[in-house]
């Protein structure tokens, strides 16, 4: 029994931060104390609050600190573990009050917080096996296997009214029994765990904190559906995931949780990892499923739908990561306890991860129905530097933006799509007044031009064609008439795409179009980016009230388009300003301004 545990964030944040030199430094100081029988230490997965990586939390105090560095150890270990007096300079300043320590539930990050498909992130060992079980894991596949059929199991995901997580919000228990009314010789069940969107990793963060609990989960749904078989399909770029989902399969093997007659029911079920190579459309279900049997990974036509003809012709269901990571709850809580948090029509938590011009980056779970300021300004401290909330993304490539008119929208599935954006599997990108919606759209439109898999025209010449028109307006030579050409081809592309991410590539278009049209008219009619991104409608100033003629912009300029004098006001060549920015970077007097 250990008098303290030392939790340190092994997720692939704190990781690249250098937190695996942090435990090796702990290991070795603990050792040289003689601390070895007294303190435990526990490679976690994520704690949720990124910003503020490496992190480590000592129990029982809670306390809780930030950015460790490996220079740090030695006195933490001297000053905490040995003697008992906590480094409050270390702490999370949040966390300090002048009487006592606050608890992390104390803080605004964690305040408002419902972590459900999280829970074990950031408590457990994802490596052992024994503290998954420790907090009920396996509990709920014991319960099926001993206690319900299959049909009761598929009635209280129905009843929970879960959704899938992985963007398109299917009802889950729906889907489990289309596929449990086939019959075949073979059934199989997958797991989406490609997560392709930009500034996405809510179900990386799972995988590498939690890999039980999908695992649990899957053979929960093959009991339910019927299957034998299941399948995690898993990016390569995620090697720390890769690696804890290998050892998981193992540990649940060796304990019979895994293979042949599970708790002596009559039931098998075995999971094998497939690899990605990272290609975004094979996060699309059938894609998926093609890429798994080993063949290019292309979307098929729907129908017949995969629960009818999926994996190897056979009956599949698909869910994603975070969908999988609520089922053992659910079946030990049960279904009212799920649906007791959401709205009406979207039940249960979503896991966001929080990025762009945001304080506190980071992944946050919060209850259906948390309105989006409530997200950016109490949870993730707010758009930092003095600017202002411009608008938010949400659903990555196949998303829209959400602008500050609909700062106070509750968040759930139906509330985003009729402001033509969509939950996705959960990026969020807060954007500040110093962002272009229009280089906005060309920037997603770029990556789905690069990730298309090229199978149908409409997708593959159709969002080349977009980009183009957007590329031609930040360069100024935009045209109005090159709007209403924009426009009707987004909803050609929507109508006439083969597979999901064809059919949404647009959106990001016609969200900034619906939001934010004037600033493509300030593109197109003015030649101006009003907010200074857009290089080639720039030109960069010196105000002479300002500049006191250091020269230091002139020297910085690598073509020798400032001149001036030592000590009087100094002018740039607009001709010859290759407005790569050199010049305002390294002004000290903030005389030079982008118009």
């Amino acid at each position: 029994m250990y008098r303290s545990n030392v939790l340190v964030c092994g997720g692939t944040g704190c990781t690249s931060s250098n937190s695996e030199k942090i435990i090796e430094a702990l290991k070795e100081e603990i050792a040289k104390n003689g601390l070895e029988q007294e303190v435990n230490v526990v490679r976690t997965g994520c704690f949720g609050l990124c910003a503020l990586g490496p992190i480590m939390i000592v129990y029982p105090e809670g306390s809780f600190y930030s950015r460790v560095t490996v220079e740090d150890i030695p006195e933490i270990v001297e000053e905490h573990l040995l003697k008992g007096r906590i480094v409050k300079r270390l702490l999370y300043q949040e966390t300090v009050a002048e009487d006592r320590i606050k608890s992390l539930n104390e803080t605004d990050f964690y305040a408002k917080q419902r972590r459900t498909a999280l829970r074990n992130c950031g408590v457990i060992n994802p490596e052992n096996i024994d503290e998954y079980i420790a907090m009920d894991g396996y509990a709920a596949l014991g319960k099926v296997l001993t206690e319900m059929t299959p049909k009761d199991v598929i009635d209280v995901i129905t009843a929970s009214g879960l959704r899938g997580r992985g963007g398109a919000g299917f009802p889950t228990g729906r889907k489990w029994s289309f596929a449990a009314a086939n019959q075949a010789d073979q059934k199989y069940v997958c797991c989406n765990a490609d997560e392709g969107d930009p500034g996405a990793f809510m179900d990386r963060s799972v995988l590498e904190g939690d890999p039980h609990v999908v695992l649990e989960a899957m053979a929960i749904a093959g009991y339910a559906i019927g299957a034998s078989q299941g399948y995690i399909y898993v990016r390569a770029e995620y090697p720390i995931a890769v690696k804890r989902l290998q050892i998981a399969i193992d540990q649940a093997h060796e304990y019979g949780l895994l293979g042949d007659n599970i708790f002596n029911s009559g039931f098998s079920f075995d999971i094998e990892l497939r690899l990605g190579a990272g290609a975004f459309v094979c996060g699309e279900e059938t894609a998926l499923m093609t890429s798994i049997e080993g063949k290019r990974g292309e979307p098929r036509p729907r129908p017949p739908f995969p629960a009818v003809k999926g994996l190897f012709g056979k009956p599949t269901i698909l869910n994603n990561v975070e969908t999988w990571a609520n089922v053992p709850q659910i079946i030990l809580k049960g279904a009212e306890w799920f649906s007791s948090m959401g709205t009406e029509k979207s039940k249960g938590t979503k896991v966001f991860a929080l990025g762009g011009k945001i304080k506190h980056t980071g992944l946050v779970e919060v209850p259906m129905g948390t309105t989006l300021r409530e997200i950016v300004e109490e949870i993730g401290g707010g758009v930092p530097n003095g600017h202002t909330f411009k608008a938010a993304q949400t659903g990555g490539p196949s998303g829209g933006c959400i602008p500050a008119e609909h700062f106070d929208i509750p968040i759930d599935y139906d509330n985003l799509l009729a402001i033509g954006s969509m939950m996705g599997s959960g990026g969020l990108i807060v954007m500040d007044d110093t962002t272009c919606m229009v280089d906005i759209a060309k920037f997603f439109l770029e990556f789905t031009v690069d990730e298309s898999c090229g199978k149908c025209t409409p997708c593959r010449v159709g969002t080349k064609r977009l980009y183009e028109i957007l590329d031609k307006i930040t360069k100024g030579n935009g045209t109005m008439e090159d709007l209403d050409r924009l426009e009707r081809l987004c909803y050609y592309i929507k109508d006439n795409a083969l597979c999901g991410l064809g059919q949404t590539a647009p959106n990001p278009v016609l969200s900034t179009l619906r939001y934010f049209r004037d600033e493509y008219i300030a593109h197109v009619v003015d030649k101006k980016c009003p907010a200074g991104v857009c290089k080639a409608l720039l030109n960069y100033h010196i105000d002479p009230d300002k500049c006191r003629g250091c020269t230091l912009c002139a020297r910085n300029c690598p073509v020798g388009a400032i001149s001036g004098t030592v000590k009087q006001p100094h002018v740039i060549d607009t001709a010859k300003c290759i407005k790569c920015g050199a010049c305002m970077e390294k002004c000290k007097f903030g005389a030079i301004e982008k118009k």
